[in-house]
């Protein structure tokens, strides 16, 4: 009986392979993490246990392949789902939506789209000239840098799930409300004219890719977002580590701390002239909890630098006039308050 030739698999089910073997592969050297710190810093190096210098380390060494592991695999996921959401068909899925149910989608979309405070300009103005109303603009813009992909998974994977779900639910308020007033305040006149001087470009229908090529692309934006990312990831494990292992816990405790009801709105007047994202921002973070500050002061400094920075200022006024501008940053700053107090006294 003559054998019958089996099919090799597909490229597609190949790379589907290799990414279930990664996948398992990361697991594996991520549970040793932990265990690799402490050989490093108090056995290879040596450092004394409990010292200042050897807590700092210890954290640098752990927390670094801790934050860019988690990173790398999110940003991959991410950058599978981009193949399913393009501008163009974000602007579509938006344009048209109006009331409270057009905020609501489009910080909804905000979250699982992969677009940071970058793609401000040509998003803003995609947006407006494909119909989307100017209060859902703000809604998505809010809701993308702040409530990301990536802040969620870093959140998530160093403080658990209460914690991630409770920033997402409040930043989605903060992007559904702030979109929402906006709105309401009808300050379309406050664009720049020439915005809506661009004809809408409705975008061409887009391929069906099969897997091999969204894998490829989730390995692309790694490449891409990674590789600009990780000096302000390392840089903030690094403040992360000073605040740590240096920083005492009753001095930082005493000004950011639930007992002082000035915390939270200093935190956002500190925030706002910095300028990072959440992969650097989330070690920083944890430092700062660690030494005994209250979550929601954190928490709300942390927004600040993502949503109100000022070089994010300095693009949107490319098409926003200043007046804009300043309504946009108090509305999204007293959001950021809300948070702040809230978290304070839920955690």
């Amino acid at each position: 009986m003559n054998d019958v030739a089996q099919p090799l698999p597909t490229t597609s089910t190949r790379r589907l392979i290799y990414a279930g073997l990664a996948l398992l592969l990361w697991a594996g050297l991520y549970s040793q993490l932990e265990a690799f710190a402490d050989w490093l810093a108090f056995a290879v190096l040596p450092l004394q246990r409990g010292s200042r210098l050897g807590e700092a380390v210890r954290f640098f060494i752990y927390d670094t392949p801790k934050v860019l592991m988690l990173l790398t695999l999110v940003v991959f996921g991410m950058g599978v789902l981009h193949t399913f959401f393009s501008p163009e068909r974000t602007r579509a899925l938006l344009a048209g939506k109006r009331t409270i149910f057009g905020n609501i989608s489009a910080a909804s979309l905000g979250v699982v789209t992969p677009f940071c405070s970058c793609s401000a300009v040509p998003l803003f103005i995609g947006f407006l000239t494909a119909g989307v109303p100017l209060g859902v603009t703000f809604s998505f813009l809010i809701s993308a840098p702040m409530v990301n992909e990536v802040a969620l998974a870093l959140l998530f994977g160093l403080f658990g799930w209460k914690v991630a779900g409770a920033y997402l639910l409040l930043g989605l308020s903060v992007a559904i409300v702030a979109g929402f007033v906006i709105g309401l305040l009808k300050l379309e006149g406050w664009v720049e004219p020439w915005v809506y001087q661009i004809p809408a470009h409705a975008g061409e229908d887009e391929a069906k890719l099969d897997w091999n090529a969204r894998l490829m692309a989730g390995v692309a934006y790694v490449k891409e977002i990674v590789g600009k990312v990780w000096p302000y990831l390392v840089g903030g494990i690094a403040i992360g580590a000073g605040i740590h292992g240096y920083v005492p816990e009753n001095a930082l405790a005493a000004i950011m701390g639930k007992d002082a009801w000035w915390s939270v709105p200093l935190a956002v007047l500190i925030g706002v002239p910095m300028y990072s994202n959440a992969a650097g921002m989330i070690p920083v973070v944890q430092a700062l909890l660690g030494k005994g500050a209250a979550l929601g002061t954190v928490l709300a400094f942390m927004m600040s630098v993502i949503a109100l920075s000022l070089p994010e200022m300095v693009i949107l006024r490319k098409v926003l006039s200043i007046r804009l501008i300043a309504v946009f940053a108090g509305i999204v700053a007293v959001g950021i308050l809300m948070v702040g107090y809230i978290f304070n006294a839920l955690f």
